[in-house]
Formats: C-alpha cells, structure tokens, sequence
C-alpha cells in the first residue's frame, strides 16, 4: 500500500521509557506511523540518565532529542511545547507513545485540517480501548490492526464518557496563538480536558473523528496516574479557573504564560 503524504505534518512524541512495555510500545507505533504515512516524526525523550537505547533502536529518519531531567516526575506539557517549537511544518500531530489509530480516521482528520474547516482534531471519539496485555501482545506479533478491531468486545474503556486524550492533530500556528499547552498541567492527567475547553472559548473549531483509539497496554507508575493525593484537586482548579474567564479574560492569561 502507498504511503500517505504527510510531509505537511510532524508527529511529536514526548516520553519518559520506564518499562520495558513502553519502549515495545514506543517503537511499535513509530513503526505503524512509518509504514502508512509519508511524514516527519520527532521524539523528546526526557530522563535522568541517556541509556541511547531507544536512538539506537529508532530507524534513523526519526529526528531523536534527550533532555536530561533529574524529575521523577514527567513534565509532559512541557516537552510537548519544545517540540511544538522545534518544527516547522504547517501541521502537528501530538501523539502518545501507547496508541493506534485506524488510517482512515486520521486521514479524515487530515483532510479537515487541510480544507481549513477545523483547526483541531481530536481522531477519535468516545472509544479509548485499552487492549489488555494478551491483545497487545497479539498485535505486536501480527501487526494486524484488523485483530483489534475483531475484539474490540474485550478491551476496557478508559476516561469514559467523553475521552479526549492520546493524539490531536492541529494547525501550528494557531496552536501556538492558542497558548500550546498549559504548563501548570505537571505530571499525568487532566491537560487534554484543558486544553479542549480552552480552544473552545477562544472561538477554535474542533471536531472529533468517529472511531476508536487502540490503547497498548502497560504498567502504570508514577507518570500514568496521579502523583499525589493533591495533584487532581489542583489541577481541576486551574481548569475551574479558565472555564470561568471570558475569551479576553483566557486571551490576557495566555498571553501572560506564553511571554514568561
């Protein structure tokens, strides 16, 4: 099957390899993107201490970054900003490390970002299906996403009713003029909520795709859940607090981080 030009987009990858699992899953979505789309991909990958294993074992077209950081905790929406500025195609696509999406809703997404009736996309609506260690097994096996889709029955839902994390796709520039991520968000949970709810007070068109996220199982640590018993609290504040604003109150308030 031919490639699909992407070359107007650059998928950005931000991680932290804590487990063996998520190197697996690193690389095996790196492949699925690789092999159905004509396009850029760049990883940041954030830690303590440069084992180089994962630059070793990424196919050399991958633009590879390492940030040396001494935080247990993983400060994703900041990583997510550097590689934001660090490219300099048209389009982005933010993507976990963890996911498969069907090509047919991505190219959908695609298509409504390059006619300029949206301005972000989330590929994917209600079903963010987590696999379960045996279908993730079975599809590294088989890179068979036709499997997945055969048993879907089996996965559990995650971040049910209305799941908005794991991948969008936007125009850059107003990305950027939108604020790009709130760096308040420290560590796992609650920025895609944010993000969304800020893009729509701004006036931003954003649509979802119907169809399903592929969740690849793994363990989770500290930088899957909640860090501390006060982390949601908190940041369900700072959502509480631009949920109230006024598009010129929330423009100020970007504005204001954005110049820091």
């Amino acid at each position: 099957m031919e490639k699909i030009n992407l070359q107007d987009f650059t998928f950005l990858i931000p991680l932290r390899i804590d487990t063996v699992n998520r190197l697996e899953n690193t690389l095996v979505t790196i492949e699925y993107i690789r092999a159905n789309f004509d396009t850029q991909v760049s990883v940041l990958e954030a830690s303590e201490r440069n084992t180089r294993l994962l630059n070793k074992l990424l196919p050399i077209e991958v633009n590879y970054v390492f940030v040396e950081d001494m935080d247990a905790i993983f400060h994703r929406t900041r990583y997510i900003n550097q590689l934001v500025k660090s490219v300099d195609t048209e389009y982005i696509i933010v993507w976990d490390t963890d996911i498969i999406i069907p090509i047919k809703q991505l190219s959908q997404a695609v298509d409504l970002l390059r006619k300029r009736e949206v301005d972000f996309v989330t590929p994917f609506k209600d079903k963010f299906l987590d696999t379960s260690d045996i279908l993730r097994d079975l599809y590294i096996q088989s890179r068979d996403i036709d499997l997945m889709e055969m048993h879907q029955g089996k996965m559990k839902a995650l971040y049910n009713p209305n799941p908005v994390g794991g991948a969008f796709l936007a125009h850059r520039k107003t990305y950027i003029d939108a604020g790009m991520e709130n760096e308040k968000f420290y560590g796992w949970g609650r920025e895609d909520g944010d993000r969304i709810n800020r893009w729509k007070i701004l006036g931003h068109k954003h649509e979802h795709i119907e169809g399903v996220l592929y969740h690849l199982t793994h363990e989770r640590g500290v930088n899957s859940t909640f860090h501390s018993p006060n982390q949601d609290s908190r940041k369900m504040a700072e959502i509480y607090r631009s949920v109230a604003m006024s598009k010129e109150e929330l423009e100020m308030h970007v504005k204001n981080w954005r110049n820091k």
